[in-house]
């Protein structure tokens, strides 16, 4: 007989988290390699850092995360969920900064469609945390 998941989560919740966890690592191989360039328009001007060092080390971030996601013990879930949906928050600046520079990248080529954005990026923190159980009575 198998165990109950510690983290109380639901098969639809782990295929999600699971779906999260690829996508991340996706969009940080990207950061890394074949939409470096496109990352940067992300970056807002007004960060003391280099534009490349940080596209950089969110592409190293997003692949953590996402491995993060995929490979957690199911009594730490809750807590990586916390901390992606602290990511998505932090780099939220970026789709606002991409939308008042006008800067077109990763298909955002009109204001409408870079307001058309903004949305998704609650929508991921929701994402992170409802599929990794934070809301769930018991689990770590």
């Amino acid at each position: 007989m198998t165990q109950p998941d510690p983290s109380g989560t639901t098969p639809a919740q782990n295929a999600a988290r699971l779906l999260l966890g690829s996508a991340l690592i996706f969009a940080g191989v990207g950061h890394l390699t074949f939409a470096r360039q496109e990352f940067q328009a992300q970056v807002p001007d007004s960060l003391p850092f280099d534009q490349d060092g940080v596209v950089l080390a969110s592409g190293v971030a997003e692949i953590a995360l996402g491995a993060t996601l995929i490979g957690i013990p199911a009594k730490r879930r809750r807590t990586a969920g916390a901390v992606a949906a602290a990511f998505f928050v932090a780099v939220f600046p970026g789709n606002i900064s991409q939308l008042l520079t006008h800067s077109d990248s990763l298909g955002l080529d009109t204001d409408t469609k870079r307001w058309l954005r903004l949305p998704g990026q609650p929508l991921l923190i929701a994402w992170a945390l409802w599929s990794t159980g934070f809301f769930n009575k018991k689990g770590g």
